[in-house]
């Protein structure tokens, strides 16, 4: 029986068949209606047809490269990604993250953490499409535009990924206070990823090195040892 066409879709992109059976099973159980793909051209292929509101990809696997595969989405769809993967290196998490993906979860994993995960990123989708403000922020040579979702330096757009524009968007309305690494990771990524600071070290770089005149040494994004981060208003 097909499921209605109202239920949010998932595309979850999969070589290992016992891994799509399980999303799949799980998923559908939240209420989730499943689209499956089983190469990485299936996938980017599925992605266009259906326009998925989020995505979970399996990388290493034959036929599928993650962060390939997540840059090339990125092109053209802000739906959260989801790695799941068996490569559990730093600079494995950091490529895809640097790529554009907004989670990465090591097999073998707990089914209830990553569907705890997927409820996360729906969630803050759902908030997002409901902030209508028309503000724009200014700080210093830094400006954000939340009604066009647009930022700027200098008057230069900067092209930003949806985490980068997120965490850009926290930043920017608490210039000037220090923030703990567990208040951003909270704000940006959720609840259940306020450990996570590897994930805020990545992209906070990835701030500098797009605003910052010397990313080396940072004019805006300033680190607060052993506490977080400041925007220097």
């Amino acid at each position: 029986m097909t499921a209605p066409a109202a239920l949010p879709i998932i595309l979850v992109a999969a070589a290992d068949s016992r891994t799509r059976k399980a999303l799949r099973s799980a998923l559908t159980a939240q209420q989730m209606r499943v689209v499956e793909a089983t190469t990485s051209g299936d996938t980017l292929a599925q992605a266009a047809k259906y326009n998925p509101v989020l995505m979970i990809i399996e990388s290493g696997a034959a036929g599928f490269d993650g962060v390939q595969l997540t840059t090339s989405l990125r092109e053209w769809t802000a739906a959260p990604i989801i790695i799941v993967s068996q490569l559990g290196e730093e600079h494995d998490k950091v490529a895809a993250l640097d790529a554009g993906a907004n989670d990465y979860v090591i097999k073998p994993f707990v089914t209830s953490e990553l569907l705890a995960r997927v409820r996360v990123w729906l969630r803050q989708t759902q908030r997002e499409e409901a902030d209508t403000t028309s503000a724009t922020l200014d700080v210093g040579d830094l400006r954000i535009d939340f009604e066009k979702r647009l930022a700027f330096v200098s008057g230069r757009e900067v092209r930003l990924t949806p985490t980068q524009y997120k965490l850009f968007g926290t930043m920017m309305r608490m210039a000037g206070r220090v923030l703990t690494h567990e208040q951003i990771l909270f704000s940006v990524w959720g609840p259940a990823y306020t450990k996570e600071t590897q994930y805020l070290r990545v992209y906070i770089g990835q701030l500098r090195h797009k605003f910052e005149e010397d990313p080396a040494n940072p004019r805006y994004f300033l680190t607060e040892p052993g506490v977080g981060y400041r925007l220097r208003g």
